[in-house]
């Protein structure tokens, strides 16, 4: 590949930021309302929800290393990966649908509904988030380049968090009225609409430019072996199991957070208007107030790398961000501003971490190719996924299991143990795991001049072939 087709257009990120937009209309309503919608409107129990949301998370890890075997392995007019997008986003956008629908199917009946739809849900989101993850590596081969359209992505995925955060509760009322479930189902029928717009998109707009060397043979024994032999992917791998238990359980538990800790409503004067917020707004503007953290920071990401490295910039990312994290449980349920001040730190702390994470990913795989001369970036970007799933499984169960272990009881006021543990689960806990993610990252060895180096010779290597 040519140097000077590393550099990627405005139109050609974008469209591929649009896709992870498309991704975060379902992996947010899983992320931020499945649990709340499970025990509060499907009426299922907190243990039985978390053990469902960890048996479907468990199932998709193994999912993930397949779609990554059969991507790479995938050779179309349309390149690997970009296939999956455009025909993946049809059942994704169906299941999404089926999984927030109520049938009254009794107390069994909605276990194993509720179980089924979203396996299946998460079974499709790999066969279309995993090749779509994928496709950003095979891009471009310039790290920092990269590190710009993973902030792209993260820019778009983080405006679809903010729709789905932020105002989904709102969208379903409006659209459901007192029919809390109607009101689920419909919102779902919007985002599942606008996802399938936006998948297209990026399917048309992007294109694949770095290929397997063609002497590669095809063995997914020596592409296993390279995964396990590559010492950055291993690092990264535990750092995403450890950062999306954390995201899982924070993500869940807020919610909660605000219904049955802070409890009362909040009024807010904008332009002499009084805004009445109760605990359901309360949530949403938490959400939304951490998603423009998130959005401002993202930019900051591709310079911060450039000036001291992507190893540097995410360790001290992790210990400032949960350090803000843990400050969240000290303010009492009168001090709103105090908790959304600390949240505000706190992801604008964690911002530029996160496209790193990914542009790192895909440095892992650029550099097993150069030390084995094996490129298999389906498999590493599925085997990292896998890592991540573990963690948002593991998390999840969690949350259902300490609820239960704190005596949570759906739709009543909250003993002390219970509210501690709430507190916990949104602040202390996820604070310090995230924190830890620093000391896994000190082992991670591909720095600056390594990915110089590596970049160089793999185009050598390309141009001769």
């Amino acid at each position: 590949m040519n140097k000077t087709n590393s550099k990627l257009s405005f139109k050609e990120k974008l469209g591929y930021g649009l896709g992870d937009t498309a991704s975060h209309f379902v992996w947010d309503m899983v992320g931020f309302w499945i649990m709340i919608f499970y025990t509060d409107t499907f009426g299922l129990s907190a243990v039985a929800a978390g053990t469902i949301m960890a048996i479907a998370r468990f199932w998709d890890m193994g999912i993930d290393p397949i779609v990554g075997v059969i991507s790479d392995r995938t050779n179309t007019r349309w390149g690997k990966f970009r296939p999956y997008i455009l025909f993946g986003a049809i059942p994704y956008a169906i299941l999404a649908i089926l999984t927030f629908t109520t049938p009254n199917f009794g107390e069994i009946g909605k276990i194993l509904y509720a179980g089924a739809t979203y396996v299946l849900l998460m079974t499709a989101y790999a066969f279309v988030n995993l090749p779509y993850s994928s496709l950003g590596a095979v891009m471009t081969n310039d790290s920092y380049e990269r590190a710009g359209l993973n902030t792209y992505r993260f820019i778009c995925s983080f405006i679809g968090q903010l729709l789905v955060s932020g105002f989904a509760l709102t969208i379903a009322s409006y659209l459901g009225g007192d029919n809390k479930a109607l009101g689920y189902q419909r919102t779902l029928i919007f985002f599942a609409f606008l996802s399938l717009v936006f998948f297209f998109i990026t399917f048309k707009t992007t294109k694949e430019r770095v290929h397997p060397p063609k002497s590669q043979q095809n063995s997914v024994k020596e592409d296993i072996k390279s995964l396990f032999q590559n010492r950055a992917w291993i690092i990264l791998a535990i750092v995403g199991i450890v950062s999306f238990v954390m995201f899982a359980i924070q993500n869940l538990s807020v919610a909660y957070y605000f219904k049955y800790y802070m409890g009362k409503e909040l009024n807010i004067n904008i332009l002499g208007k009084v805004i009445q917020y109760d605990a359901e707004r309360n949530t949403e503007l938490f959400n939304i107030i951490s998603s423009i953290a998130l959005i401002a920071a993202l930019p900051f990401s591709k310079p911060l790398a450039k000036r001291f490295g992507n190893k540097n910039v995410f360790i001290g990312s992790s210990i400032l961000s949960g350090l803000f994290f843990i400050l969240i449980y000290i303010p009492s349920p009168d001090h709103y501003w105090t908790v959304y001040t600390f949240n505000i730190f706190a992801k604008m702390s964690y911002a530029p971490a996160v496209p790193l994470l990914w542009t790192m990913i895909a440095d892992s795989a650029d550099y097993g190719e150069w030390k084995t001369g094996r490129r298999a970036t389906g498999l590493y970007f599925s085997a990292a996924v896998f890592a991540q799933k573990a963690g948002w499984g593991i998390g999840a169960a969690l949350v259902g299991l300490l609820l239960g272990l704190f005596n949570y009881v759906p739709n009543v006021a909250q003993s002390a143990e219970s509210i501690t543990g709430i507190k916990l689960l949104v602040s202390v806990i996820p604070g310090l795991m995230y924190m830890s993610c620093a000391i896994f990252m000190i082992f991670y060895n591909i720095d600056v001049g390594i990915t110089d180096i590596m970049k160089k010779e793999l185009e050598e290597r390309r141009e001769k072939e």
